[in-house]
């Protein structure tokens, strides 16, 4: 088992207490994130989360969040600065009364993975959780979450010091090595992989970040367009590298652009990447910045 404290960003969304609303109506603060973000909210389960995209109305990755739903109120986990994100959700909340509330300091995030993890929680708080499931103690709460960096692991976010005590220092991991992980196992990432001028469908996550049946939300049409076509033309990809290769650098086939460098592992042994759909075969190997990269596999986490 490995484990890290990620520091992320972590904000609370709740609406205006003591509103008897009509039936089928929503909460504001769940209506607005509902119209905002690209999973299903609005049937989202009390103790249950889910992966979403911000994006803009063009369909471009903005930011990312992890979705917690509690019985008044969600938290968002988020790579982003929250007051930025405050700040903007505020500009375009309009009336609805939503309140916003920065907790990264209140609370603290360790995320177990690996080997070991599920037996650890099981023995240690005597639960048995699924995937996207939360669990409350009343210090912290711990949700099974297979996304971070395509493992099984655990989300545990509050007050932690009393379970950092039981884990072994010899198992905690660098930044560097989760990375590294998450590009091994071909999850891709917010400002590196998903970003703009790539569409968020090319990295294969609509499996996970996407709800095609809820509606309207922002950059919703750009994303039905793509998926109802059909394959995008590119696809994120893993590949192997030889030589100097670096982040941007173009994939070159038939001495033309087929494809981008996203991201690239410690060891500059593995990287991830768009590539064409008509060039990603087996073992192919085409050049890149002063080296080569040998396609290995498309990124397509299965949950």
């Amino acid at each position: 088992m490995k484990w890290i404290i990620l520091n992320r960003y972590k904000i609370k969304v709740y609406g205006k207490k003591g509103k008897v609303l009509p039936k089928g109506a929503l909460e504001e603060h769940t209506s607005f994130l509902q119209s905002i973000l690209t999973n299903d909210i609005a049937n989202l389960k009390e103790n249950h989360f889910n992966y979403n995209l911000w994006l803009t109305g063009n369909g471009q990755p903005r930011e990312e969040f992890f979705v917690y739903k509690f019985k008044d109120h969600y938290l968002l986990d988020t790579d982003a600065r929250a007051d930025y994100i405050i700040h903007e959700f505020n500009k375009i909340k309009l009336s609805l009364q939503v309140y916003f509330e920065n907790m990264t300091g209140l609370v603290r995030h360790l995320h177990i993975f690996g080997d070991g993890a599920t037996e650890f929680v099981e023995k240690t708080f005597d639960i048995s959780l699924s995937n996207f499931e939360i669990h409350q103690e009343k210090e912290f709460f711990i949700a099974r979450n297979p996304l971070r960096v395509g493992e099984n692991g655990y989300d545990i976010i509050g007050s932690i010091y009393r379970i950092l005590e039981m884990l072994n220092k010899k198992d905690e991991i660098t930044n560097r090595e989760f990375e590294d992980i998450r590009i091994r196992n071909c999850v891709p990432r917010i400002h590196k992989d998903l970003r703009e001028g790539f569409h968020p469908l090319e990295a294969n996550i609509v499996n996970y970040a996407f709800s095609l049946t809820k509606g309207c939300y922002v950059g919703q049409e750009a994303i039905a367009r793509v998926h109802f076509r059909g394959k995008t033309p590119r696809t994120l990809s893993k590949f192997s590298i030889e030589g100097i290769v670096r982040e941007n650098d173009k994939i070159l086939g038939e001495d033309k652009p087929i494809g981008v460098i996203t991201s690239i592992n410690s060891k500059k042994s593995e990287a991830l990447g768009y590539i064409l759909r008509k060039y990603a075969e087996p073992k192919a190997e085409y050049r890149a910045g002063l080296g080569k990269v040998k396609f290995i596999s498309e990124c397509k986490l299965e949950i």
